[in-house]
């Protein structure tokens, strides 16, 4: 019935997520309002350690990508279940750190990591550090010695795969800031300084082809393309890569026509690609790592809003403003994103018309859908927006000045504040 497994309509005939009643939900912590299902999030999380475990003999690791959602609660959880950890600046490695989440798990990414960063990995104790540049490389050699430390490293490779999505998050492709490409040979010589360098130990190679991809096919090609690399490596320096990490990337159902790839099925598909080219050119099978970050969150969170006004341009669109926008989500003014929007107090009310939603900035562009279809809306109910669970809060700013909204788990029919509201003060606290 709705594009995630964690929404169901009560006897009310309200909507609600984790079994929880979404109007009293509002009513109790405000609109607008971030909600997570954690049994959702934890299910996902088990779907794909339970691919790896049938398909490829438990060789491997599930790493969450905290860019899609980073707070200490989803850091702890990501922990519960198994999952390492791939962070991207020094605050997401901070968070994971105070909350407990364990060094040796943490893979730390980023296209330009600092000094500062990268010696806070070291002390700190970081699992893998994912090289994106011979700078960085050099860089990281020098601090690895300064600090008696030995670093392992995977590289961050562009194996060439273009994957079908939208042209600001493809990142496999030949002309991308992020890491080093194969078919010019850059890869190839960032191998041989990685084995040079003193302070490295070069255990991985990883790659990162795009995101929200629903072709599996795209998955398979660069499986194919990293195995020949790592047989390359082999054949030329005698080197045996012992990590794969193929990233994530891979696509939710944001509207209900929308048909990903069953996670299990990508798993399968892998997994022997894999195995059939390890066994053509005679290499032991490398422990697979995954990096999924949408796929395990984005369902299982939905954003509530109140409807302030419903202004109709006659002959041309009506709006529907809401107390939220593009502050707390750009992604249909970044992506043209489209989302699945219910009225939350009656959900299966059959839909009238193409709406236009539009959020309280100050700014023609804060837009979060258009020609949505809804029942007549009326000021004061609740709209939801689902499959907000990824890059919501995580891309929220404080445009206009507008606090971020408050982030509640919902589990067992209780509800919990994972991440407060914020107030005015909040705002002010680093002004000087």
């Amino acid at each position: 019935m709705f594009v995630s497994d964690a929404l169901g309509v009560n006897e009310t005939g309200h909507l609600t997520i984790g079994g929880v009643d979404t109007l009293v939900l509002a009513a109790q912590y405000g609109t607008p309002l971030y909600l997570m299902d954690e049994d959702e999030i934890r299910a996902n999380c088990k779907a794909f350690k339970r691919g790896i475990d049938e398909y490829y003999e438990g060789k491997g690791q599930v790493a969450f990508a905290s860019k899609a959602f980073c707070c200490k609660e989803m850091c702890r959880i990501a922990d519960s279940e198994g999952l390492w950890l791939d962070v991207v600046s020094g605050g997401e490695m901070h968070t994971a750190l105070a909350a407990g989440f364990p060094a040796e798990r943490i893979l730390f990414h980023g296209n330009n990591k600092s000094s500062v960063e990268l010696t806070m990995a070291l002390e700190s104790g970081v699992g893998r550090i994912v090289v994106d540049n011979i700078f960085e490389l050099e860089l990281l050699s020098s601090l690895a010695i300064a600090a008696g430390k030995r670093a392992k490293v995977q590289l961050r490779l562009k194996p060439g795969v273009e994957a079908h999505t939208h042209d600001f998050i493809r990142t496999g492709q030949i002309d991308s800031k992020f890491g080093f490409a194969i078919e010019t040979g850059e890869a190839m010589e960032a191998v041989k300084s990685a084995l040079a360098l003193p302070g490295l130990d070069l255990v991985g190679v990883h790659c990162h082809i795009g995101s929200q991809i629903f072709e599996v096919s795209a998955f398979e090609e660069a499986a194919r393309v990293m195995i020949g690399f790592v047989t390359q490596i082999k054949r030329e320096f005698g080197h045996e890569i012992q990590e794969l990490n193929l990233g994530g990337g891979f696509g939710i159902k944001y509207l209900p026509g929308e048909t990903p790839a069953p996670y299990h099925s990508y798993m399968e598909a892998v997994s022997k690609v894999l195995r059939d080219c390890c066994a053509r050119e005679g290499i032991p099978l490398p422990i697979i790592i995954l990096e999924p970050g949408r796929s395990i969150v984005g369902p299982a969170g939905i954003t509530l809003y109140t409807i302030g006004g419903v202004k109709e341009i006659p002959n041309i669109r009506t709006y529907i403003s809401v107390d939220g926008g593009m502050t707390d989500n750009p992604r249909h003014i970044l992506y043209q994103s489209r989302y699945e929007m219910l009225l939350a107090g009656r959900p299966n009310d059959p839909k009238t018309g193409g709406y236009t939603v539009a959020g309280r900035c100050c700014e023609s562009g804060d837009i979060l859908g258009v020609d949505i279809p809804l029942p007549t809306p009326k000021v004061g109910e609740v709209l939801a927006v689902l499959s907000t669970g990824a890059y919501n809060y995580a891309m929220a700013s404080h445009y206009n000045r507008l606090p971020k909204p408050a982030v509640v788990m919902v589990k067992d029919g209780q509800s919990r504040v994972v991440v407060k509201r914020e107030n005015y003060d909040d705002l002010c606290k680093n002004d000087v």
